[in-house]
């Protein structure tokens, strides 16, 4: 149940990080470049910026925020589909930003948001589920404990 679990987590996670990544490649092969200019009168440029603090802040309060709500006395197929779905939501709040800074690189041709974008592709990356990681966010019991991690 549990490796099928954590499996299923980093399957999805692996293919939304692969995805992102091929996105980058490919916007960065098919724009001609790309300038440094901040001097811009694109609202694009500014854009990209909040939207990526919106994205990177949302997602760790979101993820902490909905794992707060997990009860040491659920059983723990609930625990885990709890975290399931936190990280999920955590992913999409990565993503999302990352998906809008590579637009806006392919549109303008500007390094910032191909910059934000590769430094978010890198968070998303760190964020691969592991046992560890299951158990310092679950509260889970010590026999909880011992079966996520033998499994």
């Amino acid at each position: 149940m549990i490796k099928r679990f954590l499996q299923t987590l980093k399957l999805i996670h692996i293919f939304l990080v692969t995805g992102l990544t091929l996105f980058s490649f490919i916007a960065f092969v098919q724009n001609n470049g790309f300038n440094a200019d901040i001097n811009t009168n694109s609202t694009l440029l500014y854009l990209v910026p909040a939207v990526a603090l919106l994205g990177y802040f949302g997602s760790q309060i979101l993820f902490n925020k909905m794992i707060s709500k997990v009860l040491e006395s659920d059983a723990l197929q609930v625990k885990l589909n709890h975290y399931q779905t936190a990280s999920i939501i955590k992913y999409a709040l990565i993503e999302a930003p990352t998906i809008i800074a590579l637009f806006v690189y392919y549109a303008t041709g500007n390094a910032l948001p191909l910059v934000i974008a590769l430094c978010l592709l890198a968070y998303l990356f760190v964020q691969r589920p592991t046992k560890e990681k299951i158990i310092a966010s679950l509260p889970l019991n010590p026999e909880e404990r011992r079966a996520v991690y033998d499994n």
